[in-house]
């Protein structure tokens, strides 16, 4: 795993396999972005067993072999969607193809896992809404910022003992590595095809809130993006920032950029403090600077007093476990599709709030 490339990072857990050899087959396609990598692993260490492998772009895929020789390469789309013993496609397309690709796989009989940002639009948001209902398909999410990262995880097990008591507002911080921008695909500077910064990286920042706030809904009360810095790339977004309210009175602000300088060792110094009635929680979760800690590290302070837990192996990613059991018996517990898709919607109204 190479910690200082965000694009292609991928973390690797420990084996806890959720169902027997065979049990859960699933396959990947379109292979855009290198998250593929993470939904892929997570997957196949609870148990999942990756059978197939479908892109257009052949040195994609021997890519992909090379980490995951399982995976037998087809050679279309159809090999996979008209197979009947795939339960689930993982996906990691171009993010505007992200919603129709989830509408076909859920067309097809499957569950479908996408990086995130899941919609580039409101239409493709209401659209797969409504095939969620017509076909009883899922359509999950990899917000990895706080579904592959252990302290992140462990923050809302400390929550749901009320070791800070009600949460009142989190800030979260999203800083990304840009690196040489010629080793990014043309995607990535077109609007139109990677949706906005507040759409894109910052629907992980959406989803956490949602989750650490046990909030259903917010609005949208303040959102800016700007290319600050790229004026040869006009309309890649490279700062972003939103405030929202929920609807249970808990604040969220966040900020997201492509700024992370080159000495620092990991592609972002992602942060998130999460203040309750009773206490608050810092997350460092990459890195921890100007230490030889790597990231996992959460700070805790409360009536009992200051805590650090170094959680690196600790805690694990127990979502992917609970995904394939979830597709498995039709159940709801890694997460809801309601929050899924509302952290999907509050990222695409502050990228409309932040135009207007």
């Amino acid at each position: 795993m190479n910690s200082s490339d965000g694009m292609n990072y991928a973390p690797q857990g420990k084996p806890n396999p959720v169902v027997k050899p065979g049990e859960f087959p699933f396959a990947a396609m379109a292979l855009d972005h290198g998250h593929i990598n993470g939904q892929c692993r997570g997957l196949v260490e609870a148990g999942g067993e990756l059978r197939y492998v479908y892109d257009p772009d052949p040195k994609k895929v021997e890519a992909f072999t090379k980490r995951f020789p399982q995976a037998e390469p087809v050679s279309s789309p159809e090999a996979i969607l008209n197979d009947p013993e795939i339960r689930l496609v993982a996906a990691a397309a171009v993010p505007c193809e992200r919603g129709p690709l989830g509408v076909r796989v859920m067309e097809a009989g499957k569950d479908y896992f996408t990086d995130k940002t899941p919609f580039t639009s409101f239409d493709q948001l209401e659209l797969a809404r409504k095939k969620t209902r017509e076909t009883g398909r899922k359509y999950m999410v990899y917000y990895s910022e706080r579904l592959h990262v252990e302290c992140a995880m462990f923050a809302g097990e400390l929550i749901d003992r009320g070791a800070i008591g009600r949460v009142f507002q989190v800030i979260g911080f999203g800083p990304h590595r840009m690196g040489d921008p010629s080793k990014r695909p043309d995607w990535f500077f077109e609007k139109a095809k990677y949706g906005g910064i507040l759409t894109d990286i910052g629907s992980h920042q959406c989803e956490q809130f949602l989750h650490y706030t046990g909030a259903k809904d917010a609005q949208v009360t303040n959102a800016r993006v700007a290319n600050v810095n790229h004026p040869q790339f006009p309309e890649l977004e490279d700062f972003g920032e939103a405030s929202l309210v929920a609807d249970n009175g808990a604040s969220f602000y966040y900020k997201v950029d492509w700024f992370t300088p080159d000495g620092l060792r990991s592609w972002g110094d992602g942060r998130t403090f999460i203040f309750g009635t009773d206490g608050y929680i810092e997350l460092r979760k990459y890195v921890d600077i100007g230490t030889e800690r790597a990231g996992d590290q959460l700070y805790l302070v409360n009536s009992e007093g200051e805590q650090h837990m170094e959680l690196k192996d600790q805690v694990g990613y127990p979502y992917f476990g609970q995904l394939i059991l979830d597709c498995l018996h039709r159940t709801e517990n890694a997460m809801t599709q309601e929050h899924t898709f509302k952290a999907a919607e509050l990222c695409l109204k502050c990228q409309q709030k932040a135009e207007a």
